[in-house]
């Protein structure tokens, strides 16, 4: 799949460059045009990607959106670009709502070069939604992620498909993402639910903290038994394998490495300054290593992305939202040790 592979290698180049990825003209060049090449459009015909595209909207004058994508002649989509560590929140892109509502496209496209929202006019015609209906995470993709990017590649672009379907995609989206955080760390509400049904005494907090790790260790369970059923099914009638079956996080995939361990180590030395040591655990994952408070994952401390073979990234928390440093070595998380104590702070009073 030429899609597929185009993309592998942008990720490579995300990932073996990420540290000097830090203007707008440098993710553009590096990451987002590449971007637009790999999905087909010629981005050496203006005709085709028009860079800095103008449009006078009411009182605005010579405002520019980044570039207008045009397919047989006709503008389709706008993208608005922001620099790889930039906010993509959509209040930093007033120019693509105006733009929007003053010209043909029905795709608008808010990027980083390595987050890439689509938008669409789904709730209000000829009104840019303010949440997208796909958003295409290039340094943590999934091959469903590249079946629904395929929809915008230039060869099999239809815009009023990709329109009608655009509302149902942003359920599914949404509605996936809410499960993902349930399935991940389950809420109050579906710990209280379960245990509402199961528990005869009252909630205590403790009868909460077990029901929420027997509620995520039930849904990985249901998930592995459903997947290999599936699997086994397609070996009996002669199906390929893979053919499909979605990807999971088996536990007998997932290999704790000497240089998590060592990150895990750093972190708890760094903890000990707040906190008893022995409150401080490691949980390893396939795509990631957590370290955790009293052993709890709504309790994330940091998280330790380690399994690239060409990059090392440390996940720092403040509050729900996780922050990527770049580092070389394990040593190096000695740098954010302030980072690291705020946030033991910060779950000490929550």
């Amino acid at each position: 799949m030429e899609l597929e592979s185009a993309i592998s290698d942008l990720q490579s180049t995300l990932r073996k460059h990420r540290s000097k990825l830090v203007t707008e003209e440098a993710a553009k060049t590096t990451l987002v045009l590449p971007f637009l090449r790999a999905l087909g459009y010629d981005i050496f015909n203006p005709d085709e990607v028009v860079p800095e595209f103008v449009c006078d909207v009411g009182t605005k004058k010579g405002e520019k959106v980044d570039y207008a994508i045009c397919v047989n002649g006709e503008m389709q989509m706008l993208v608005e670009c922001k620099p790889a560590t930039g906010d993509l929140s959509i209040k930093h892109a007033s120019q693509l709502y105006r733009y929007f509502a003053a010209t043909d496209a029905r795709i608008a496209l808010l990027t980083n070069g390595v987050v890439y929202r689509f938008f669409t006019d789904a709730e209000k015609p000829n009104m840019m939604d303010d949440r997208p209906f796909f958003t295409f995470d290039l340094d943590d993709y999934k091959k469903s992620d590249l079946r629904s990017l395929a929809a915008f590649e230039r060869t099999d672009f239809n815009l009023d498909r990709i329109v009608s379907h655009a509302g149902a995609l942003k359920l599914q989206s949404e509605v996936s993402a809410e499960l993902r955080k349930e399935f991940a760390e389950p809420s109050d509400d579906l710990v209280k639910l379960i245990a509402g049904r199961l528990h005869d005494g009252r909630l205590t907090e403790a009868v909460r903290e077990k029901f929420r790790t027997a509620i995520a260790g039930s849904i990985a369970a249901l998930i592995r038994d459903g997947v290999n059923e599936r699997l086994e099914t397609a070996i009996k009638q002669g199906a390929s394998p893979e053919e499909g079956i979605p990807e999971i996080e088996a536990a007998s995939d997932i290999e704790t490495t000497q240089v998590e361990i060592d990150g895990f180590n750093i972190i708890r030395a760094i903890c000990a300054g707040k906190v008893e040591p022995s409150r401080v655990f490691m949980r390893d994952a396939k795509s990631y290593c957590a370290v955790l408070l009293d052993d709890n994952n709504r309790r994330t401390i940091a998280r330790l992305h380690f399994n690239s073979d060409t990059s090392r990234h440390l996940g720092l928390f403040a509050g729900k939202d996780e922050r990527r440093e770049s580092i070389d070595d394990p040593v190096d998380i000695y740098r954010y040790r302030e980072d690291i104590l705020g946030r033991i702070d910060e779950l000490e009073k929550s």
